[in-house]
């Protein structure tokens, strides 16, 4: 099997929601990106036979394979055949391993990946569709007790005995880190700037602005969190607040991935190893604990220790989703989310996974570091892993 390479990755910066993304129209976002991720390889989109993108709320604009409406809208080569993969939060990381088995096993010497979410205008749950029935009947309810990400992430905070104020000395380090990363300017070359369009109170397009920074981040105390209301205030107990919890967010990213034989002939340098890339299955009750077998599986399958991964990128879907990733692995939380996670800057649901592989690549080669892993949680009960070496 030939090996696969990671030639660039970008993103764009995460808008907040109704902030400065929120109404740039889904497909042009990913647009743009994807024409950014061109650009900056400087390679023709002629060569790309494969492209695959993931997305949650596919309704709206995010509807009819909005993988394929970007790549043509941004003016790319029509010849490139297109996928949308939902896969709950880790839609675009779920794409990335599909377009990389699709170069690995030959069908494809070069294809284009990542994901969008303009969760400001296509609100999370927005494809349910209640009136359609619902998506877990009585039949799945007699295997599995039916809980939502929001107790699931309580009831893994209770089960590792993790306090609110844990949940919380753990958020405002996501703050800090993400706060310092902008302020370094860590992360200005992986982001293409975008111009995004500018309302007035009544909501009529007047202008337009470059996006080019993270919106997420704010400045956060223990003091300030500690006055956030729960986000189940019906149930007893409840730990977590929206400052301990991921941002619902704007956004879109893209890899470029080839075989390593490709790239020479192209004359292009290849700037990551892709060592693994899979999901697997895990509780559906608990739900978010899928990074902690993903995580011990994929060590298994490279080979690998975690003291031999240098950058780690989980998503902070919920600050105990990591907490208890971090307790399971015995992970060194310095080398874990070093320039903040998704509780400071954002989950623009469909992107994420992407983003976090941008950004995993982007530190491998700031710190010099060999191996980065990327894991999320995933809705349903399942977990992402992906492992890449810097070259």
């Amino acid at each position: 099997m030939s090996n696969v390479v990671i030639v660039e990755a970008v993103r764009s910066a995460v808008g907040k929601r109704r902030g400065g993304l929120s109404r740039h129209p889904a497909p042009d976002l990913f647009g743009d990106v994807l024409a950014g991720l061109v650009a900056r390889a400087g390679v023709d989109s002629s060569i790309v036979d494969q492209v695959t993108g993931g997305c949650v709320s596919q309704v709206g604009q995010q509807s009819g394979n909005i993988t394929r409406t970007a790549w043509l809208a941004a003016g790319l080569d029509q010849r490139a055949a297109a996928s949308t993969v939902h896969a709950q939060c880790g839609s675009s990381q779920q794409a990335f391993t599909l377009a990389y088995g699709l170069v690995a096993g030959g069908v494809a010497d070069v294809a284009v990946t990542g994901g969008v979410e303009s969760m400001s205008q296509v609100p999370m749950g927005s494809s349910a569709m209640p009136e359609l029935g619902p998506a877990r009947t009585p039949r799945y309810e007699g295997h599995y007790e039916i809980t939502t990400q929001f107790e699931a992430a309580d009831r893994i905070a209770e089960a590792w005995g993790f306090t609110r104020e844990r949940l919380e000395e753990f958020a405002v380090l996501s703050q800090a880190r993400a706060a310092a990363a902008i302020s370094e300017g860590r992360f200005a070359a992986q982001i293409v700037p975008v111009e995004a369009p500018v309302a007035d109170d009544d909501g009529k397009i007047v202008g337009a602005t470059t996006i080019d920074t993270d919106e997420g981040p704010r400045p956060t105390t223990p003091e300030g969190l500690a006055g956030l209301r729960v986000n189940q205030k019906d149930r007893p107990g409840a730990l977590h607040t929206a400052g301990t919890s991921s941002q619902i967010s704007d956004g879109a990213s893209a890899l470029l991935l080839m075989t390593e034989e490709q790239a020479g002939r192209l004359g292009l340098t290849p700037r990551a190893r892709v060592v693994d890339s899979f999901m697997t299955g895990s509780d559906p009750v608990m739900l978010l604990t899928g990074p902690i077998p993903a995580t011990r599986a994929i060590l298994e399958r490279t080979g690998l220790t975690l003291d031999d991964i240098d950058v780690v990128e989980i998503n902070e879907a919920f600050a105990s989703v990591v907490l208890a990733w971090q307790h399971e692995l015995k992970a060194d939380l310095a080398k874990v989310n070093v320039n903040g996670g998704a509780i400071a800057l954002g989950h623009p649901l469909g992107a994420t996974g992407g983003v976090l592989l941008t950004k995993a690549l982007h530190e491998l080669e700031r710190t010099r570091g060999r191996y980065g892993l990327v894991t999320m949680c995933v809705g349903g009960g399942m977990g992402t892993g992906t492992i890449i070496e810097r070259l």
